[in-house]
């Protein structure tokens, strides 16, 4: 697929899909989505000591990026272990004009941001200490069959139900529900009754939380004890 660099309005770049015409993120602002959606009604929202993250998925990099920023400002002694899942990896040469290190003040991020890219495929690499990714090539469907811990945060940020429908379906919030641990955290830009319903019938609490810029509600959905067969 053909990809374009585009500035959303926060100054931050993101990928345009020409023969979707969809982008990658908000072009009403790309660091401050990710970083609303993903960090303030995600992993802000948790305080276990081990934090086990699956993304759907990896796209530009970005979610990775803001989460170590916010792993960095916390002086708790824990560990994030990330797991991303993208079937579609960009070239170097997106990744470097992209160049999101540049809205961070931290001077390592440039290193950073570059580690997170150059990480391989398949393997768990520890990116700075505390904080290890491990990114997987493949079609999301396949995650049933991708062994991980118990997952205790999911950041559910597929591309829109307009250009890939099947994403937003039973099937594979089925998958993404078998990976998570009772009380995990799905947290997604998404606001369709569609969904919300779903997550519903699979258990979760499902919660509207305001959107990012651009952007009404979002949902946050836990995922409950299930009584009838003794979940964990």
């Amino acid at each position: 697929m053909k990809r374009e660099i585009k500035t959303t309005n926060d100054g931050s770049k993101t990928l345009f899909i020409n023969e979707l015409n969809e982008n990658y993120h908000s072009h009403h602002g790309a660091l401050q989505e990710a970083e609303h959606v993903f960090i303030k009604n995600g992993l802000n929202q948790l305080n276990d000591c081990e934090i086990n993250i699956l993304e759907l998925g990896f796209g530009t990099g970005l979610n990775v990026l803001v989460t170590i920023n916010e792993y960095l400002k916390t002086d708790k002694n824990h560990v994030i272990h990330y797991f991303s899942l993208e079937k579609y990896p960009i070239n170097e040469s997106e990744i470097n004009d992209l160049a999101y290190f540049e809205h961070f003040d931290n001077p390592e991020f440039k290193n950073i941001y570059q580690k997170i890219h150059q990480a391989e495929w398949g393997k768990s690499t520890e990116i700075i200490t505390g904080f290890n990714l491990k990114k997987i090539e493949c079609d999301f469907f396949d995650l049933k069959d991708i062994d991980l811990p118990k997952i205790n945060l999911v950041y559910f940020d597929c591309f829109g139900a307009r250009v890939q429908p099947d994403l937003w379906e039973k099937p594979l919030f089925e998958m993404v529900s078998d990976k998570m641990s009772v009380n995990g955290l799905l947290t997604t830009y998404s606001s369709k009754g569609s969904v919300r319903r779903i997550l519903q019938e699979l258990n979760f609490k499902v919660e509207k939380k305001q959107g990012p810029p651009g952007k009404r509600e979002m949902i946050n959905a836990v995922k409950m004890e299930d009584e009838r067969n003794g979940d964990d």
